[in-house]
């Protein structure tokens, strides 16, 4: 089944073009891992997922991106951003305990009631793979849990709103292995149940963890195929001198 759609997409901030008429296909309950060096618009197409980048005010698109058959410009933005949850780079807690982090997302959808809200925290929680460490800890300041600890609250607090789609941006870039290791472990489960896209500069964190890997440079799409073949038998040699470390 096919999640995304994208077809001849272009995005321009301003008169510098970040995406150049890139075309490619997602599908559900896989881990797509997006790699390219600095500025090859991998972010950039990470955040037309959910359309984070029309905050820009020099922001400017053109093609079609649909998420179940529907354009995701017709789709409301509330309920889009609730759908396609995302995942910044640096662990960014509410200066909350750590039970209203879990929480926040389900009361701004207007779940109130106590014992479903403790429900939705556990269950994500558990999803995140943190719930033991913090099951004693939950009305403690979440600023007192280790960096991996917050960026798993993060991955917790996404998926009690229930998304579908849960976007990636870096999400182990200030973490240690142990703390990656866990988030990569998170991941692996929950494309079971969610759609996972996710950018990373850490290639063997792609090779580790992606279903299919997408290979960006400079704007382009230069080739996306399953993991394995990216990285044995890649059909372009840019992709190859990359992930062999010749440039990035």
């Amino acid at each position: 089944m096919i999640k995304f759609n994208i077809r001849n997409l272009n995005i321009w901030f301003g008169s510098a073009q970040a995406l150049k008429d890139v075309s490619m296909e997602i599908k559900a309950n896989e881990i797509l891992s997006v790699i390219g060096p600095a500025n090859s618009g991998k972010t950039t197409f990470l955040r037309t997922l959910n359309r984070l980048n029309e905050l820009e005010i020099s922001f400017r698109m053109q093609g079609e991106v649909e998420m179940d058959k529907k354009d995701i410009r017709e789709i409301d933005l509330e309920l889009l951003r609730k759908v396609v949850g995302m995942v910044f780079a640096l662990p960014a807690p509410l200066p909350l305990s750590v039970f209203d982090n879990a929480a926040y997302g389900a009361r701004m959808h207007g779940i109130k009631a106590k014992n479903k809200l403790k429900e939705i925290v556990e269950q994500a929680l558990k999803q995140a793979y943190i719930w033991e460490e913090v099951k004693d800890r939950l009305n403690e300041s979440a600023f007192k849990l280790s960096g991996g600890q917050q960026q798993r609250l993060c991955i917790a607090r996404t998926l009690a709103v229930e998304p579908e789609v849960i976007l990636f941006d870096e999400p182990c870039s200030g973490l240690d292995p142990i703390s990656t290791a866990k988030v990569e472990e998170a991941m692996l489960k929950l494309k079971n149940d969610y759609t996972i896209i996710l950018v990373t500069n850490n290639v063997k964190q792609a090779a580790r963890v992606g279903d299919r890997t997408a290979f960006f440079l400079s704007g382009e799409l230069i080739e996306i195929d399953k993991t394995d073949t990216i990285f044995t038998a890649p059909q372009d040699k840019r992709t190859d001198d990359y992930i062999g470390g010749k440039f990035g």
